[in-house]
């Protein structure tokens, strides 16, 4: 059996022993996972599971108290600048300058992820998310939805083989959610991109992905492939183990 936690070619991800503390306030407890390259994963949990926590670790934006995470075989805790340039995130925060226009705003990251033909590349995505209109217009003045189409322009711009969706929903309407949901289907990103998606719509990570995971108070109770899971279990499922109704 091959050691938990060591490298392999066809895993996108593996996390073994992954702590997160806030004083005295354990956030994550000890996790271990890992993901297929391609693979489609969702995490369920209830508000203060730790799901917000754990995706932040894996975008490299927050440090874990302990515990180990391999990204495409690196070593996140030695590799994190390098693995940050293969990550594209879509979260409540669009990590948009509102004193800066769309354009603007595209062609900073741009220039950071060193994208190739860059004005082409931000046309491409613009004209994806229906923002071509505003894209000289500066970000403070857009409505929530529009910043959260732009900040999807954004996580796309390079081509990210991992995606990293942190309830995503959360201020797009129904069409800019299914424009990301088409973008990463139809080879935006360059390649099939391995997601994590967290959300609270058990529906939809039912429908966009392969496998689930439910935290609760920073453990893992449920690990498994969604098969033949009809959304009536899925509920059952999920009230056995957080105690919640969904």
């Amino acid at each position: 059996m091959e050691e938990s936690g060591s490298a392999s070619p066809s895993r996108a991800i593996t996390v073994h022993g992954l702590t997160k503390s806030f004083g005295n306030h354990h956030a994550l407890k000890g996790i271990d996972f890992e993901v297929s390259r391609g693979e489609s994963v969702v995490i369920f949990g209830p508000n203060g599971a730790g799901k917000t926590t754990l995706i932040k670790i894996l975008a490299t934006i927050m440090n874990p108290s302990s515990g180990r995470i391999l990204v495409d075989n690196l070593d996140l805790k030695d590799h994190a600048i390098k693995i940050r340039r293969s990550i594209g995130i879509v979260t409540h925060q669009t990590f948009l300058y509102g004193n800066l226009t769309a354009r603007e705003n595209l062609e900073f990251y741009a220039r950071m992820y060193d994208v190739p033909d860059r004005q082409k590349r931000i046309r491409e995505l613009v004209a994806l998310v229906g923002m071509a209109h505003r894209l000289n217009d500066r970000v403070g003045t857009f409505s929530r939805g529009m910043q959260q189409r732009l900040s999807i322009a954004r996580a796309l711009l390079h081509r990210p083989s991992l995606m990293l969706l942190d309830e995503p929903e959360t201020g797009l309407d129904q069409e800019a959610n299914a424009m990301l949901w088409e973008a990463l289907r139809s080879g935006e990103t360059g390649t099939t991109p391995t997601i994590i998606l967290t959300t609270h719509s058990l529906e939809r990570g039912l429908e966009q992905c392969s496998r689930l995971l439910i935290l609760v108070q920073g453990q893992i109770t449920f690990e498994g492939s969604k098969q033949a899971l009809k959304l009536d279990d899925l509920k059952r499922l999920y009230r056995h183990h957080t105690g919640v109704n969904a």
